[in-house]
């Protein structure tokens, strides 16, 4: 059974820090791509950043570039999310996702989320 738990989210002040996790079961994080997704009140659910299976090709969405990094640790399945100079406007919902692929598809899945809420 797949399974994909984030954790690490909290309050924090603007400039803070803070890391996300998404413990992973049930396939393997090396082989399959894994995103880091955010969803605000009112916006539509957008793409943080992602790393690729095997190759592990790192790319970022232009808000989040050169303050945060997506990273995995193969031996505990887990990806990470580090959040650095943190904005109010990257309060939302940090959500994990994995393209896990069998045979000729990939199959997603998602995490339950974890709220993020930075204050001014």
């Amino acid at each position: 059974q797949v399974r994909l738990v984030e954790s690490g989210g909290g309050l924090v002040q603007a400039g803070g820090s803070l890391r996300l996790s998404c413990a992973t079961s049930g396939f393997t994080i090396e082989f399959s791509a894994m995103r880091w997704h955010r969803q605000s009140p009112g916006k539509e659910r957008e793409l943080v950043a992602r790393v690729s299976g095997i190759s592990g090709s790192k790319d970022y969405a232009e808000s989040a570039k050169g303050r945060f990094t997506i990273s995995r640790d193969n031996a505990k399945n887990t990806v990470y999310l580090e959040m650095d100079s943190l904005k109010p406007e990257d309060t939302a919902v940090y959500y994990c996702k994995a393209a896990v692929p069998r045979g000729a598809h990939d199959y997603v899945y998602w995490g339950q989320g974890t709220q993020v809420t930075v204050s001014s």
